[in-house]
């Protein structure tokens, strides 16, 4: 007699893990989506081009009227040689900031105030990707901003100029560095507001910490006449990104002015140089912080 026996069956059990891996290109893709469903996007986006072109355009228009008008510097008026300034044109980047910042800070603070960071760094555990394609997108969308406001401006300052003698001479050198010097200088602004946004993660605070330092911070130590605000001023970041937007000429005559008082005056790349360490700095606490603290 023979006895059967049976061999135990191996238990199965369904794969729980994912088919899909997170990778920096997919992490990307999502924070890109989420980007431009925030309402918030194309409101600043269409501001931030609005104002700088509108700005543009009346401080060329009036300062052309002016000069028509035998207004000249002597009395109070702009200087004869203003209208071939090519940063004349990029007047308007200093409230287009304003809207850049914005949306710098809305990027990252939207998701702590609806809790949808949560969800962000559940699907990206190692929490930094995350980061970084938000600083991507941000980016990318700047720079795009950026550019079709600056070509907005330049073409409605057109006439104005044209009727002046005095259109930008895009072959030059000087005038090449400015122009790519105002979307590089909204780029920084976004980044740090991006990094102040991480670094506060809600909305209210880091919006008043960032029109706070552009608006009132800076202006402060600007005007103050005391050794310690004018030595420190050239080194606050709005102040010295605004260098890669000046004319040398504009530049030799601060550098002329302060000859003698040890204040520094920064080259253009020089200026944006400091501005963008402002930028990694911050940017980089706010990823340490991002690792250790609970979303």
């Amino acid at each position: 007699m023979s006895t059967l026996t049976t061999a135990p069956a191996t238990p199965t059990t369904p794969s729980t893990a994912s088919p899909y891996q997170v990778t920096f290109p997919r992490v990307l893709r999502s924070e890109w989506i989420k980007f431009w469903t925030l309402r918030s996007t194309i409101w600043t986006i269409v501001s931030a081009i609005v104002v700088m072109a509108g700005f543009g355009f009346l401080t060329v228009f009036f300062t052309a009227q002016a000069l028509t008008q035998n207004i000249g510097e002597d009395r109070g008026g702009p200087p004869a040689g203003i209208l071939h300034d090519p940063s004349i044109i990029l007047v308007g980047s200093i409230m287009a900031q304003l809207a850049v910042a914005v949306l710098g800070v809305l990027v990252i603070t939207g998701e702590y105030s609806t809790g949808m960071i949560r969800s962000t760094l559940t699907a990206v555990p190692k929490r930094l990707p995350a980061l970084w394609a938000k600083a991507l997108v941000l980016t990318v969308v700047t720079t795009f901003t950026a550019v079709v406001a600056i070509a907005i401006s330049w073409l409605v300052t057109l006439p104005t100029l044209r009727a002046n003698d005095a259109a930008l001479d895009l072959g030059n050198s000087e005038t090449q560095r400015i122009l790519l010097g105002g979307v590089l200088y909204l780029i920084g602004i976004a980044l740090l507001s991006f990094a102040i946004g991480a670094l506060l993660r809600h909305s209210a605070a880091a919006l008043a910490t960032v029109l706070g330092l552009l608006l009132v911070v800076e202006n402060v130590f600007r005007g103050i006449p005391a050794a310690f605000f004018q030595n420190v001023s050239p080194f606050l970041p709005s102040t010295a990104g605004q260098q890669i937007i000046s004319t040398q000429e504009s530049i030799d005559r601060l550098r002329a002015a302060a000859a003698g008082t040890g204040r520094a005056v920064l080259d253009p790349w020089q200026g944006y140089g400091v501005m963008m360490l402002w930028v990694v700095v911050l940017l980089a606490v706010a990823a340490v912080l991002l690792r250790r603290r609970d979303a």
